[in-house]
């Protein structure tokens, strides 16, 4: 993959965000893909694979507390880095940019639930065996 883009390549493996390191921005997928992991005491859980235009990380820019996860490059990956700054300027000049990032993060959080939702079901099916 050439590196004609503004961000960071990334190689494949490579540690993009470390969860429990502090965040303050988001990343915008340029090429490639990551995969987003939850480290537990019992190893890793792959939550999601996100590529190209997906963007990660967004919870940074509202919430001053730690990344809730660790993503990595899958294969060579162009990685875009966005401040809380940048991004405000991007919404001024676009609004409908916030709309998007909204549409996205309340469709992040739907899935979350869902997936909640069938644990807390397997949960009161094993304790009802």
């Amino acid at each position: 993959m050439k590196n004609n883009k503004l961000g960071k390549l990334y190689k494949d493996g490579e540690i993009i965000i470390k969860q429990g390191s502090p965040g303050n921005c988001l990343y915008v997928i340029q090429g490639g893909q990551v995969e987003v992991i939850h480290e537990t005491t019992n190893g890793e859980v792959k939550i999601a694979v996100l590529k190209e235009s997906d963007f990660f990380g967004e919870m940074g820019l509202f919430q001053e507390d730690v990344r809730s996860c660790t993503v990595r490059a899958v294969g060579e990956t162009n990685i875009l880095t966005v401040d809380k700054r940048s991004l405000l300027k991007s919404i001024h000049r676009d609004s409908s940019l916030a709309y998007r990032l909204l549409e996205k993060m309340s469709h992040r959080l739907r899935e979350a639930n869902k997936k909640i939702s069938i644990l807390y079901d397997l949960l009161d099916m094993t304790s009802k065996s």
